[in-house]
């Protein structure tokens, strides 16, 4: 397979995945991360997310947590559990409505069946936006989530706008023209 511009950038820098650069472009534009940010990645695996965090904010405390095996990041917290149980994470649990910043590259695995793969994505965003909104702080906290561009969008973005003061799309640029995943950002829940 033929690794693009991105990729190899990654490679280059030693971080573990092009979704690095998707990340920090939203980042970059919305000034969210602060020194001493409290992080939740969700869906953390393989770990390109939490590694970029703790890369431009070393103060930063990130959590992880994916059903998939992670390798260790130093300074990260990764927990190897279903983001339904995240409740029964004592150290997570504890940091409740504290986080500055939850972010999500989480994404089902496809069947092929469109209509059954809408829905399964619309499913697991509903459960991470509904995760977020319980885990950052109302004052100051953000969201990012990674979706995909289809019948059910406009519907979770609908949702989205329910629980945050302000809600924005980006399409970043080291996103594959050709690919249907959109980033939806939300800032400070309600």
């Amino acid at each position: 397979m033929h690794a693009d511009s991105w990729a190899l950038k990654a490679k280059k820098l030693g971080f573990r995945s092009r979704a690095v650069f998707k990340l920090e472009e939203i980042l970059t534009k919305t000034k969210t991360v602060k020194k001493n940010s409290l992080v939740l990645d969700i869906g953390s695996a393989p770990g390109g997310w939490s590694e970029l965090i703790k890369a431009l904010i070393p103060s930063s405390k990130v959590y992880a947590i994916d059903l998939l095996p992670m390798n260790p990041i130093k300074g990260v917290m990764f927990f190897q559990e279903d983001i339904a149980n995240i409740d029964e994470i004592e150290k997570i649990f504890l940091l409740k409505s504290k986080f500055d910043l939850v972010i999500s590259d989480l994404a089902p695995n496809l069947t092929g069946i469109r209509a059954v793969d809408e829905e399964n994505i619309f499913e697991l965003n509903i459960t991470t936006l509904k995760t977020a909104v319980n885990y950052l702080s109302k004052s100051n906290g953000a969201f990012i989530i990674k979706t995909f561009q289809n019948s059910l969008l406009k519907k979770l973005r609908t949702e989205m706008e329910k629980s945050f003061h302000l809600v924005q799309t980006y399409k970043p640029a080291a996103s594959k023209s050709k690919s249907a995943e959109i980033y939806l950002y939300g800032e400070r829940p309600l």
